[in-house]
């Protein structure tokens, strides 16, 4: 990541790194202190919402624009140069853009996310990079001209300085912040145009390390998605539905290729869910004694 930013065409005025690894990377930002003028923080505990907005205070008081990326993101070599011809002819109420991943996943059963009935009951959207009543958002894949959209992704992207003075990530999203850019670019959206740059491509290349084991992602799904459609006022029970069907395709890749973190993320889920109806319900006891 940071070896493709010291070599853009047009390379950032500032680069912020805010690094929770258990032991610090210091060393290997100095690496890039001639290329780029590049500051280290190390922050514990790990979460990368509480992350993100330490870097967007730091930087707040003299940026325009202010961008985002991954450390397993890498940028082409022009990508940045890219971008800012698209910020230089913006209209004045583009409040993000996102960078256009060339390497973007196959997404898991495609052709069923497109068919009427999850759009007709507010399950899922076709149109990519739209967020239905349900609270489930789809995936904006890779773009062949820059497109309007209703959130974005925070491995890779750009937002207006004033956007970020108005919102932050909300930390909720703590640890590995599932859900945290959907959070902060869908509240964005009210006032701001979010879009996705066609010709600044970067390339996504993921850890194979886990940031959490595949039963605390699974409680972590379902207690994600159902603070955020709880937060911005969308569907609970299309909410609900969305959940039973993704746990059932898991849990069908998980017997198709064998893999027991499937079933472990399964669980996760349904554990999770039980505590969400548990609270729920005791929630509705203590208001009707009350």
């Amino acid at each position: 990541m940071l070896t493709s930013l010291a070599d853009q065409t047009r390379p950032p005025d500032r680069v912020i790194v805010v690094d929770s690894s258990g032991t610090p990377v210091h060393s290997v930002v100095n690496e890039f202190s001639e290329k780029l003028r590049v500051e280290y923080i190390h922050h514990w505990p790990p979460s990368a919402s509480a992350q993100r907005n330490v870097g967007v205070k730091m930087a707040l008081s003299n940026a325009d624009l202010i961008g985002f990326i991954d450390d397993d993101a890498v940028l082409e070599l022009d990508a940045l140069e890219k971008m800012l011809e698209v910020w230089n002819q913006a209209p004045s109420d583009l409040g993000g853009c996102s960078f256009n991943m060339e390497n973007h996943p196959v997404q898991a059963f495609p052709s069923v996310k497109r068919s009427w009935l999850p759009n007709a009951i507010g399950l899922y959207d076709a149109e990519a990079g739209r967020v239905a009543p349900s609270g489930w958002q789809s995936m904006i894949g890779v773009v062949s001209r820059t497109t309007y959209v209703d959130w974005l992704p925070s491995g890779a992207v750009l937002w207006r300085s004033e956007v970020l003075r108005q919102c932050r990530f909300d930390e909720y999203f703590d640890r590995y912040s599932y859900l945290e850019d959907l959070d902060l670019s869908f509240t964005a959206r009210r006032n701001w145009k979010l879009a996705v740059a066609a010709d600044a491509l970067y390339n996504h290349y993921p850890s194979p390390a886990r940031h959490s084991s595949s039963y605390s992602f699974g409680r972590t799904e379902v207690k994600n998605r159902l603070y955020f459609v709880d937060k911005h006022g969308l569907s609970q029970p299309r909410c609900w539905l969305g959940l039973a069907l993704r746990m059932g395709s898991t849990a069908c890749e998980g017997l198709v290729r064998r893999d027991s973190d499937a079933f472990s993320r399964v669980f996760g889920n349904l554990a999770e869910m039980a505590a969400q109806l548990k609270f729920f319900g005791s929630s509705r006891r203590t208001l009707r004694n009350a």
